[in-house]
């Protein structure tokens, strides 16, 4: 008991951020941080797989390329230039509910980039020969990533196979078909829909003059016009699951099994989140795990591991185990089993909660420390839970988490949970 009232009552460093809002509808987050003589920027757009337009799946992977490209004052690439050559970095990913470009500069080149990403938002060049160039360039990657790896297939049809009806089910890298069907024109109207600033959330963080900062925001981003035309919103409920469901996924060349276990869970703003947090930890997490300890020291498994994969609609609790040598999937999927109903017969001893605890804060603390992070740990809240202030209140509640809070989620969603159960096979293992 006291070692639980003393991890409830830990404080952890706030984040101090500004937040402002365009008349054209650009929110702005601001945080300043004086620790280093640089400054992180990232754009935001509320737009990820799960906008894919019907048949074209990897639209919003697609434009993540295009954006650099070339705009009005910009050729193609000089966002490298802009940040590389003077010691910086950038780049961007695409998540099923946005995407995020990102750079970290020294802070006398802030101006510049704010310059720059008003130039993607608001001038970019959407033709004919930028489109193709990087279609081929997603196709390309489509065949390193998925094609090409022994266990990328298996990755790639973890969300189509756990969502029937959400979204969610598109693969967000696509498919060399769904890409080669797409034209000039469908990628001006997915563009024209969200990239646009009312669909956009800007955070700097760093090394800056808060009432300078405001000026070059209002200077370079705010005369970009907001469309007239609304926003289109994904509605799209998924059904709750009745039964089981098994699949099995074959590809070549695959040297050893796999099996992946996925349930349905809430929405990342939902208050069963952290302790399914603490759960994924609990199982996976460190090499005293449980099913580190059983699966991979067990020397059934080669590599097992637990994602809580909250999204903005709703999650995905998976756990993955690749098998070791002469093991079938069946076993590690007995053991996991086995380690679920355990920890919902009883609760976790608070000590072991603890550790799980430890190993999650200390990496949430860590990313913390840069510039970069800290706009990540932001825009994540943003996108996701829809409030700033959870970057402040959100390690809290992991840690007030108890043992019955624990036992209580696995039986709901893990135990109760109707789970789909992926078996990973070599193409050739006889059907």
């Amino acid at each position: 008991m006291l070692l639980a009232a003393a991890a409830s009552a830990q404080q952890f460093p706030s984040i101090a951020y500004k937040h402002r809002v365009l008349s054209n509808g650009l929110e702005v987050y601001s945080v300043q941080d004086r620790a280093t003589p640089t400054v992180a920027i990232q754009v935001w757009y509320r737009v990820g797989s799960k906008h894919d337009p019907q048949g074209r799946s990897g639209f919003a992977h697609l434009f993540e390329h295009i954006m650099f490209k070339s705009t009005k004052n910009m050729p193609a690439e000089m966002m490298d230039r802009l940040t590389e050559d003077v010691g910086g970095f950038n780049n961007a990913t695409t998540f099923a509910d946005s995407t995020a470009y990102y750079e970290v500069v020294p802070s006398n080149y802030l101006e510049t980039l704010l310059w720059a990403e008003a130039e993607r938002l608001g001038s970019l060049t959407v033709d004919e020969a930028n489109f193709k160039s990087e279609r081929d360039v997603v196709k390309e990657e489509y065949r390193f990533r998925v094609l090409a790896p022994p266990y990328g297939r298996f990755f790639n049809a973890l969300d189509p196979d756990s969502f029937t009806t959400h979204p969610y089910r598109r693969s967000g890298i696509g498919s060399i078909e769904e890409l080669d069907a797409a034209t000039i024109d469908d990628v001006r109207a997915f563009h024209s829909t969200f990239y646009r600033p009312d669909n956009a959330v800007l955070v700097v963080v760093g090394d800056f003059e808060q009432q300078q900062l405001d000026g070059w925001i209002d200077k370079y981003l705010a005369p970009i016009a907001k469309p007239s035309t609304e926003i289109p919103r994904v509605n799209v409920q998924e059904p709750a699951r009745t039964a089981e469901k098994r699949v099995t996924e074959r590809a070549p060349n695959v040297p050893l099994p796999a099996v992946a276990m996925t349930w349905l869970m809430p929405n990342a703003a939902h208050a069963d989140v952290p302790a399914l947090v603490m759960a994924s930890a609990i199982l996976s997490e460190g090499d005293s795990s449980r099913l580190q300890q059983k699966l991979v020291r067990g020397e059934i498994s080669q590599e097992v591991f637990a994602d809580p994969g909250a999204r903005e609609d709703l999650g995905v609790f998976g756990i993955v185990s690749i098998m070791g040598s002469g093991h079938a999937p069946a076993e590690a999927e007995k053991v996991i089993r086995a380690e679920l109903a355990a920890l919902a017969e009883k609760p976790v001893p608070a000590a072991e909660l603890e550790k799980a605890k430890n190993l999650f804060l200390t990496s949430a603390l860590r990313e913390r420390e840069t510039n970069n992070g800290k706009a990540f740990t932001l825009g994540e809240a943003l996108i996701l839970q829809h409030d700033a202030s959870v970057v402040n209140s959100g390690l809290q509640k992991v840690q007030a988490v108890t043992p019955a809070d624990v036992q209580r989620v696995v039986q709901k969603y893990l135990i109760e949970g109707k789970a789909v159960v992926i078996d990973y096979v070599d193409e050739e293992q006889k059907k």
